[in-house]
């Protein structure tokens, strides 16, 4: 019998089109003076983050269908590693390179996931979502508590660029990290995606028992995935606190985990290139409703409420339209290659 495999890698598809559009806007925005070229960078630079939290946890609730809460909270790790180890007002006084820093702050990222993943992860569902939840909070309190070591509410200054030797500006030279770091992060899982260890974890997620009846030990595929994605979730954080130089308590906000959550949803649960778009639009939506007040309709009004507004309005309508997100995975875990030869045999 011969089958064939729709492929849904249009040239101008849901991604292209959608991007494309974002383009449009920002070079009419700076066409039009609304926007500078160096706020525009900046902007670039901050989806860049978003990028890599949105993959991260793409990696678990995607592929592996577990429920983290605490995205804040390993992004956070991140940053406070990062600041603590190379900030000249560091209580700790170390004053490290940042690509040591960054090294550092992976280890302990590893061993913090593998601590709270061995309880939670056997946990299911909303009980789950709880005990990651309750890590979040643990560790916010933790910084914002604990000043002879994190300066508490004070917060960090005084964190070093990534690369300061480049002949660039700061932003310019966290967009070109940030930009190596997504495209290399998105590679690498793109590539475990479509190996067999990404065909497991679609399995396990979709039918756990299955899975360990085919002799594959389930729990331990999943601490995988949930280390994965908390060490690519920290490594976002690394990047924030060289790209933005100061880290306080209140960057810990939950409400940070709840975004990352919707570009995962509107971009495509399950797929990496849904999860970059879906960071890109968050951003969009984020930093756009800055400028609403600039219109007499809405300066009466806070953008706070305004921005939440918007993204619960997006969710609502990503759901009742397109509920598996603008660009679903569909065939993103099958090689290009077998999809020809299928077609050629039909």
């Amino acid at each position: 019998m011969n089958v064939t495999i729709p492929k849904t890698d249009h040239e101008l598809g849901s991604t292209s089109v959608v991007l494309l559009g974002l383009i449009v806007l920002l070079g009419l925005a700076i066409l039009t003076g609304a926007l500078t070229v160096s706020y525009a960078t900046y902007l670039i630079a901050l989806s860049g983050m978003y990028v890599l939290l949105a993959l991260g946890l793409n990696v678990q609730w995607g592929y592996g269908g577990i429920i983290n809460f605490a995205v804040v909270a390993f992004w956070g790790l991140g940053a406070y590693v990062a600041a603590l180890a190379t900030a000249r007002t560091s209580p700790l006084g170390l004053e490290w390179h940042p690509l040591f820093a960054l090294v550092v702050a992976i280890i302990f990222s590893v061993i913090a996931a593998i601590l709270v993943g061995l309880p939670a992860i056997r946990l299911r569902a909303d009980y789950l979502a709880i005990a990651t939840l309750g890590f979040s909070e643990i560790f916010r309190l933790l910084v914002a508590n604990e000043t002879h070591i994190t300066a508490g509410m004070a917060g960090l200054a005084g964190i070093p660029s990534v690369l300061e030797d480049l002949p660039f500006d700061t932003v310019t030279t966290n967009l070109l990290v940030v930009a190596v770091a997504g495209a290399l992060v998105f590679l690498f899982l793109r590539r475990i995606h479509r190996s067999p260890w990404g065909r497991v974890m679609q399995i396990i997620k979709a039918d756990e028992d299955l899975a360990e009846s085919l002799g594959k030990n389930a729990f331990s595929f999943k601490m995988q995935t949930f280390v994965l994605g908390c060490v690519i979730m920290t490594i976002a954080g690394v990047y924030y606190a060289h790209f933005i130089g100061y880290v306080d308590p209140t960057d810990l906000d939950p409400l940070e985990t709840f975004f990352v959550w919707v570009a995962v949803i509107l971009g495509g649960s399950g797929s990496n290139r849904g999860a970059v778009v879906g960071a890109f639009i968050l951003v969009a939506v984020l930093e756009g409703t800055r400028f609403l007040t600039d219109f007499s309709i809405f300066a009466a009004l806070s953008t706070g409420p305004l921005r939440l507004l918007i993204v619960g309005v997006l969710i609502v309508l990503i759901m009742r339209f397109k509920p598996e997100g603008l660009y679903p995975p569909r065939d993103e875990l099958i090689w290009p290659k077998s999809q020809t030869d299928t077609e050629g045999q039909s």
